[in-house]
């Protein structure tokens, strides 16, 4: 691996994808912060100010192919060659499988789905062309379980579970690794916007940790996979960062 890596995230500017990019620039590494929100996108910026021009920020939308092509090249161009991707754009809404939209189901899979393959493909021919690299997708546990309301969304989720196996087949001859997280109940501001106070309740009950995660415990698990270092030989795996719940059977 380079010793300067330079890491790529999308749905950077809150939640998930902020707290890995903040990690991020703690290991000494370059991140381009992409965003579609550019509210978001200004308020990660003052964030992450004390880290200066290791970071970058890009307004992007990760199904327009065109937009994403621009943006990994203008991150190649201020920080060199892409080394890390992590996909942690996307969407979610909490919805019975009788009332999901054909609409709906179709958005879902566009920004979770063929957002993850579009930019996923256009990072991963930069890293061919380089030294390699590794890719993390943000999945979810609701790609794993039948988890209720979850039709789209964890449809999405479950294609970036297969989509990930994959690309490391695919990729492994030049030298790109490519895993998954699926994180179970975090406090972002997507899971706020999705959870009632009841649905929250239940979650809990359900996780043997017995509580939500903070956004930075799946950072951690993001920068191990994203080192060469400390991850070279983990490719194609799911990476369930859930306090036990996937583990879990009936709860005393």
């Amino acid at each position: 691996m380079l010793e300067r890596q330079t890491i790529f995230i999308t749905g950077g500017a809150s939640g998930i994808g902020l707290a890995i990019a903040r990690a991020a620039l703690e290991e000494g590494w370059c991140a381009v912060v992409s965003d579609r929100d550019q509210r978001q996108l200004d308020r990660s910026r003052e964030a992450l100010a004390a880290f200066g021009e290791s970071a970058r920020f890009e307004r992007l939308d990760v199904t327009d192919e065109e937009g994403v092509r621009r943006a990994i090249e203008a991150c190649e161009l201020s920080f060199g060659p892409l080394t890390g991707l992590v996909n942690s754009a996307g969407i979610g809404e909490d919805v019975p499988f009788l009332e999901t939209s054909t609409a709906l189901m179709r958005r879902m899979l566009e920004v979770n789905l063929v957002g993850t393959f579009i930019v996923g493909r256009e990072a991963a021919r930069r890293m061919r062309d380089g030294a390699g690299g590794s890719i993390v997708n943000i999945a979810s546990i609701s790609g794993i379980r039948g988890n209720s309301g979850r039709a789209a969304y964890g449809a999405a989720k479950g294609g970036v579970l297969t989509l990930t196996k994959v690309m490391a087949v695919e990729l492994a001859p030049v030298h790109i690794r490519v895993n998954a997280l699926a994180p179970g109940p975090v406090e972002t501001p997507l899971v706020r916007a999705m959870h009632s106070e009841e649905s929250r309740a239940r979650w809990t009950r359900m996780v043997p940790q017995r509580r939500y995660a903070a956004p930075e415990e799946l950072a951690g698990a993001a920068v191990f996979l994203l080192d060469g270092a400390r991850s070279s030989f983990v490719t194609g795996q799911t990476l369930a960062v859930d306090g036990g719940l996937t583990a879990a059977g009936m709860l005393a």
